[in-house]
Protein backbone atom coordinates (compact mmCIF):
# COMPACT_ATOMS: atom_id res chain seq x y z
CA UNK A 1 0.00 0.00 0.00
CA UNK A 2 2.72 2.41 0.86
CA UNK A 3 3.62 1.92 -3.39
CA UNK A 4 0.11 2.73 -4.49
CA UNK A 5 0.08 5.14 -2.01
CA UNK A 6 3.51 6.96 -4.22
CA UNK A 7 2.16 5.90 -7.56
CA UNK A 8 -1.28 7.60 -6.52
CA UNK A 9 0.09 10.93 -5.20
CA UNK A 10 2.59 10.95 -8.26
CA UNK A 11 -0.02 10.33 -11.01
CA UNK A 12 -2.27 12.77 -9.71
CA UNK A 13 -0.83 16.03 -8.44
CA UNK A 14 2.60 15.90 -9.85
CA UNK A 15 0.65 17.61 -13.06
CA UNK A 16 -2.73 17.23 -12.69
CA UNK A 17 -3.68 18.96 -16.54
CA UNK A 18 -1.20 16.57 -18.14
CA UNK A 19 -3.52 13.94 -20.16
CA UNK A 20 -1.35 11.35 -18.55
CA UNK A 21 -3.08 12.43 -14.95
CA UNK A 22 -4.75 9.80 -12.88
CA UNK A 23 -8.77 10.72 -13.71
CA UNK A 24 -10.44 7.85 -11.46
CA UNK A 25 -8.94 5.66 -8.85
CA UNK A 26 -10.65 2.08 -8.95
CA UNK A 27 -10.06 0.65 -5.75
CA UNK A 28 -10.44 -3.08 -4.80
CA UNK A 29 -13.41 -4.11 -3.10
CA UNK A 30 -11.30 -6.08 -0.09
CA UNK A 31 -9.41 -2.32 0.52
CA UNK A 32 -12.22 -0.31 1.17
CA UNK A 33 -12.67 0.17 4.60
CA UNK A 34 -8.52 -0.49 5.48
CA UNK A 35 -6.55 2.17 7.45
CA UNK A 36 -4.32 2.38 4.07
CA UNK A 37 -6.91 3.25 1.71
CA UNK A 38 -7.79 6.13 4.04
CA UNK A 39 -4.75 7.11 4.13
CA UNK A 40 -4.31 7.79 0.24
CA UNK A 41 -7.71 9.39 0.00
CA UNK A 42 -6.70 11.63 3.16
CA UNK A 43 -3.26 12.10 1.67
CA UNK A 44 -4.69 13.05 -1.43
CA UNK A 45 -7.63 15.75 0.33
CA UNK A 46 -4.24 17.12 1.64
CA UNK A 47 -2.64 17.73 -1.27
CA UNK A 48 -6.25 20.10 -2.45
CA UNK A 49 -7.22 16.53 -4.64
CA UNK A 50 -11.47 17.19 -4.84
CA UNK A 51 -12.52 13.36 -3.89
CA UNK A 52 -15.49 12.34 -5.94
CA UNK A 53 -17.18 8.73 -6.03
CA UNK A 54 -18.90 6.59 -7.81
CA UNK A 55 -22.06 4.89 -7.32
CA UNK A 56 -20.95 2.04 -5.43
CA UNK A 57 -17.86 4.21 -3.62
CA UNK A 58 -20.27 6.52 -3.05
CA UNK A 59 -22.58 4.28 -0.51
CA UNK A 60 -19.34 3.26 1.52
CA UNK A 61 -16.97 6.44 1.79
CA UNK A 62 -19.93 9.27 1.81
CA UNK A 63 -17.42 12.04 -0.46
CA UNK A 64 -20.03 13.31 -3.65
CA UNK A 65 -21.25 11.53 -6.53
CA UNK A 66 -19.18 12.09 -9.90
CA UNK A 67 -21.26 13.81 -12.38
CA UNK A 68 -20.17 11.11 -14.71
CA UNK A 69 -17.82 7.83 -14.53
CA UNK A 70 -16.61 9.31 -18.08
CA UNK A 71 -15.15 12.79 -16.67
CA UNK A 72 -11.50 13.50 -17.28
CA UNK A 73 -10.99 16.37 -14.75
CA UNK A 74 -8.00 18.00 -15.87
CA UNK A 75 -7.32 19.37 -12.40
CA UNK A 76 -6.95 18.37 -9.16
CA UNK A 77 -9.57 16.01 -8.99
CA UNK A 78 -10.40 12.57 -9.30
CA UNK A 79 -13.50 9.77 -9.46
CA UNK A 80 -12.93 6.74 -6.70
CA UNK A 81 -15.17 3.45 -7.59
CA UNK A 82 -14.87 0.29 -5.92
CA UNK A 83 -14.17 -2.71 -8.35
CA UNK A 84 -15.17 -6.59 -7.41
CA UNK A 85 -11.91 -7.61 -9.24
CA UNK A 86 -9.14 -7.28 -12.11
CA UNK A 87 -12.01 -8.74 -14.54
CA UNK A 88 -14.50 -5.66 -13.18
CA UNK A 89 -11.36 -3.23 -13.25
CA UNK A 90 -11.00 -4.08 -17.01
CA UNK A 91 -14.04 -3.74 -17.55
CA UNK A 92 -14.98 -0.71 -16.24
CA UNK A 93 -11.95 1.02 -18.12
CA UNK A 94 -13.46 -0.10 -21.19
CA UNK A 95 -16.45 1.56 -20.46
CA UNK A 96 -15.63 4.50 -18.81
CA UNK A 97 -11.50 5.10 -19.88
CA UNK A 98 -10.34 7.33 -22.69
CA UNK A 99 -8.35 4.66 -24.04
CA UNK A 100 -4.86 6.76 -23.38
CA UNK A 101 -3.13 5.46 -20.33
CA UNK A 102 -4.47 2.99 -17.22
CA UNK A 103 -2.12 1.39 -14.33
CA UNK A 104 -2.59 -1.34 -11.86
CA UNK A 105 -1.11 -1.56 -8.63
CA UNK A 106 -0.66 -5.55 -7.39
CA UNK A 107 1.59 -7.74 -5.89
CA UNK A 108 0.19 -10.15 -8.09
CA UNK A 109 1.88 -10.77 -11.24
CA UNK A 110 -1.08 -12.86 -12.53
CA UNK A 111 -3.45 -9.82 -12.04
CA UNK A 112 -0.75 -7.70 -13.43
CA UNK A 113 -0.02 -9.83 -16.31
CA UNK A 114 -3.71 -10.11 -17.00
CA UNK A 115 -4.61 -6.48 -16.60
CA UNK A 116 -1.55 -5.23 -19.23
CA UNK A 117 -2.75 -7.88 -21.96
CA UNK A 118 -6.32 -7.16 -21.39
CA UNK A 119 -6.74 -3.03 -21.17
CA UNK A 120 -7.00 -1.57 -24.53
CA UNK A 121 -5.36 1.55 -23.81
CA UNK A 122 -2.05 3.12 -25.73
CA UNK A 123 -0.20 2.95 -22.55
CA UNK A 124 -0.86 -0.04 -19.74
CA UNK A 125 1.23 -0.26 -17.09
CA UNK A 126 2.34 -2.03 -13.57
CA UNK A 127 3.57 -0.63 -10.51
CA UNK A 128 4.45 2.59 -11.67
CA UNK A 129 2.84 6.11 -12.32
CA UNK A 130 0.80 7.17 -15.58
CA UNK A 131 2.96 10.18 -15.69
CA UNK A 132 5.61 7.44 -17.28
CA UNK A 133 3.24 8.08 -20.30
CA UNK A 134 4.97 10.42 -22.49
CA UNK A 135 6.51 11.30 -25.73
CA UNK A 136 9.75 12.48 -24.11
CA UNK A 137 9.96 9.96 -21.48
CA UNK A 138 9.24 6.71 -24.34
CA UNK A 139 12.21 8.37 -26.37
CA UNK A 140 10.27 9.82 -29.48
CA UNK A 141 11.73 13.51 -28.69
CA UNK A 142 9.25 16.07 -28.19
CA UNK A 143 5.70 14.78 -28.05
CA UNK A 144 3.80 17.01 -30.46
CA UNK A 145 0.04 14.80 -30.15
CA UNK A 146 -1.20 12.50 -28.42
CA UNK A 147 -3.79 9.86 -29.97
CA UNK A 148 -5.75 6.73 -28.48
CA UNK A 149 -7.25 5.97 -32.09
CA UNK A 150 -6.26 2.37 -32.91
CA UNK A 151 -5.13 3.65 -36.57
CA UNK A 152 -4.90 6.69 -37.78
CA UNK A 153 -3.24 6.71 -41.58
CA UNK A 154 -5.12 8.53 -44.21
CA UNK A 155 -4.75 8.62 -47.56
CA UNK A 156 -2.79 5.75 -49.46
CA UNK A 157 -1.33 3.30 -46.75
CA UNK A 158 1.33 0.74 -46.79
CA UNK A 159 1.46 -2.04 -44.18
CA UNK A 160 3.11 0.14 -41.72
CA UNK A 161 0.27 2.68 -42.01
CA UNK A 162 -1.95 -0.14 -40.71
CA UNK A 163 0.01 -0.58 -37.14
CA UNK A 164 -0.26 1.25 -34.09
CA UNK A 165 2.03 1.47 -31.05
CA UNK A 166 0.73 0.16 -27.41
CA UNK A 167 3.15 0.49 -24.69
CA UNK A 168 3.54 -1.60 -21.73
CA UNK A 169 5.47 -0.81 -18.75
CA UNK A 170 5.93 -3.29 -15.72
CA UNK A 171 7.89 -0.94 -13.06
CA UNK A 172 8.48 -1.19 -8.75
CA UNK A 173 6.71 1.06 -7.56
CA UNK A 174 8.81 3.79 -9.93
CA UNK A 175 6.99 7.50 -10.11
CA UNK A 176 7.78 10.67 -12.05
CA UNK A 177 7.98 13.31 -9.28
CA UNK A 178 9.44 15.43 -12.28
CA UNK A 179 7.47 18.85 -12.46
CA UNK A 180 7.58 18.85 -8.24
CA UNK A 181 9.45 22.43 -8.44
CA UNK A 182 7.46 23.85 -11.81
CA UNK A 183 4.94 25.86 -11.10
CA UNK A 184 1.95 25.91 -13.64
CA UNK A 185 -0.35 29.08 -14.20
CA UNK A 186 -3.25 26.93 -15.64
CA UNK A 187 -6.24 28.93 -14.58
CA UNK A 188 -10.03 28.37 -15.96
CA UNK A 189 -11.09 30.89 -18.50
CA UNK A 190 -14.79 31.92 -19.50
CA UNK A 191 -16.01 30.16 -21.49
CA UNK A 192 -18.04 32.60 -24.23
Amino acid sequence: MDMAKRIVMDAKIDYPAACNAMETLLVHKDLMKTPELNDILVALKTAGVNLYCGPVAHKVLGYPKADSLHLEYSSMACTVEIVDDVQSAIDHIHRYGSAHTDCVVTTDDKVAETFLRQVDSAAVLYNASTRFSDGARFGLGAEVGISTGRIHARGPVGVEGLLTTRWLLRGKGQVVNGDKDVEYTHKSLPLQ
